[in-house]
């Protein structure tokens, strides 16, 4: 078992993971600034833009997770962005999360991306699981989750307020005995 302190670059038929870094802030805002993005990650407020780029310049220092840009291979453009984080190394576990503009949308990226990222998890860091959340109202995502591993483990109810109405998260996760390397 390592840390996160390697940054790699994972190609898949479709998309490049790559290290994020302060000049994907533009492509990062512009997605995230995207109101049904806002929605299906749950994202209340805004973060400030020069607290958004100290962010995304020191993801590259960081030992305990890993921020890997989603660049389309058709258009050479950053749609979003896949993640590892909140690393337990005691328990050999960490999160996913992934985030991808419209831009990005409906055309398998999130799919690979989720498959490429949770694989390196897997095979590479030596991680035993990976969970992840998904709000009810993003059925798409699950079916793409799905199709990448991840098995749903229970619910969260009534876990986020989104315009007055309370929606459920539902919790999924992957297990390195359940992970079929020949999906990468």
């Amino acid at each position: 078992m390592t840390d996160f302190a390697y940054k790699p670059t994972l190609t898949g038929d479709l998309m490049i993971l790559r290290p994020v870094d302060e000049s994907d802030y533009e492509a990062l805002a512009a997605a995230m600034d995207d109101p049904d993005v806002a929605r299906l990650t749950g994202s209340h407020g805004e973060i400030g833009e020069e607290q958004a780029r100290t962010w995304y310049r020191t993801r590259k220092d960081q030992t305990d997770r890993l921020d890997l840009a989603i660049v389309d291979k058709a258009s050479g453009a950053v749609v979003g962005e896949a993640v590892l984080n909140d690393w337990d190394p005691d328990n050999q576990c960490c999160n996913f999360r992934i985030l991808i503009g419209p831009s990005g949308q409906g055309r398998g990226l999130g799919t690979e991306a989720t498959r490429l990222i949770v694989g390196y998890g897997i095979e590479q860091l030596g991680l035993h699981r990976i969970s992840l959340g998904v709000y009810a109202f993003n059925p798409r995502a699950q079916r793409a989750y799905e199709k990448a591993g991840f098995v749903v483990e229970g619910v969260f109810r009534d876990a986020l307020l989104w315009d007055g109405e309370w929606v459920d998260e539902i919790m999924m996760s992957v297990l390195a005995s359940e992970w079929i390397p020949s999906e990468v």
